[in-house]
């Protein structure tokens, strides 16, 4: 447990070290074998080939159905496949796919194309400023801005943003902490734009529209999306990462491991529950969740939470 200071409308500010470091070198000191678990996950790339194609194929005949039909399609198919696609960047941006950083790109690329905007190769500089950096005020753009916190406030408030939390985590980067583009972020864009214009004659505006509703539903009303708050919100004072070990973990490649990913993320989250059997002393005692919808509907209603319950260091 860490060292947490809070006061009315502010964040928890701690003044120690996030708390992976540590728990990392304690974990291997005491399971050396826990490197065993290190590198890649052959079937992520598989996978990931398998779920993009499903999607974009949606895409290319989601204009045959009707309305309602098509919103329960983007809603129960769309959100979740686009939802597991985010997660499966956010595998191969720790290099889980491959041994190669360039094939791991690669792969990343294509797994961005039903996702519609060009966002991975960003994704990969930024989240990986909020491993190293976690909690850092201006650096770990994970955290809401003082803006948001003191805007979206009570009942109505948090709920307003939470379903429209995607828009958040795709614009509040640029102010909080800017960053040049690099070449991977170029070729992002251009692939991007080069496949979409391609696609868009024959899946038609209703496919495009499939893929952009799929992937709002998946950052906001899906059960999926309470996967933003159970990570890194504070339920339970002096916890700063809190882990899911609920069914969901099946279609989101483990993330609700996310005490143990923080650990290590070197290990791919097949792999997650093994590490967490194997040193259960670090993980047992720690709060968790078995539903992301009993986290989103916490988060929502309990008035001790808000957008201020998050863990910042200076």
């Amino acid at each position: 447990m860490s060292t947490q200071t809070k006061t009315a409308d502010d964040f928890y500010w701690a003044d120690d070290r996030e708390p992976h470091f540590e728990r990392r070198k304690e974990i291997l000191a005491a399971h050396p074998e826990v490197k065993e678990l290190f590198g890649v996950n052959p079937k992520l790339k598989y996978v990931t080939v398998v779920i993009v194609l499903i999607q974009m194929i949606i895409a290319l005949n989601i204009y045959k159905l009707s309305w309602l039909p098509f919103l329960l399609v983007t809603y129960i198919v769309g959100a979740t496949i686009a939802s597991a696609l985010l997660l499966a960047i956010h595998e191969i941006t720790h290099n889980l796919a491959f041994k190669s950083k360039k094939s791991n790109n690669y792969l990343a690329l294509i797994a961005n194309l039903p996702i519609v905007v060009p966002y991975a190769m960003s994704f990969k500089i930024y989240h990986s400023l909020h491993h190293w950096d976690q909690g850092k005020d201006g650096i770990d753009v994970d955290i809401p801005t003082l803006v948001e916190a003191n805007t979206f406030k009570g009942i109505i408030g948090k709920m307003f943003w939470f379903v429209n939390q995607i828009f958040a985590y795709a614009f509040r980067p640029m102010f909080v902490k800017p960053i040049k583009l690099d070449k991977w972020q170029i070729y992002n864009i251009v692939f991007q734009v080069i496949v979409m214009a391609v696609f868009l004659p024959f899946a038609g505006w209703q496919g495009i529209l499939f893929l952009l509703l799929s992937l709002f539903f998946a950052g906001s009303i899906h059960p999926t999306a309470g996967h933003f708050i159970s990570e890194h919100y504070v339920f339970e004072e002096g916890q700063e990462t809190y882990s899911y070990y609920g069914p969901l973990n099946k279609i989101t490649f483990n993330v609700g491991y996310h005490n143990e990913h923080h650990d290590f993320p070197t290990i791919p989250g097949s792999r997650l529950p093994e590490l967490k059997r194997i040193a259960p002393e670090y993980y047992d005692h720690l709060h968790s969740y078995n539903s992301w919808v009993g986290v989103i509907i916490g988060f929502i209603f309990n008035q001790k939470v808000t957008l201020f319950s998050r863990t910042k260091r200076k």
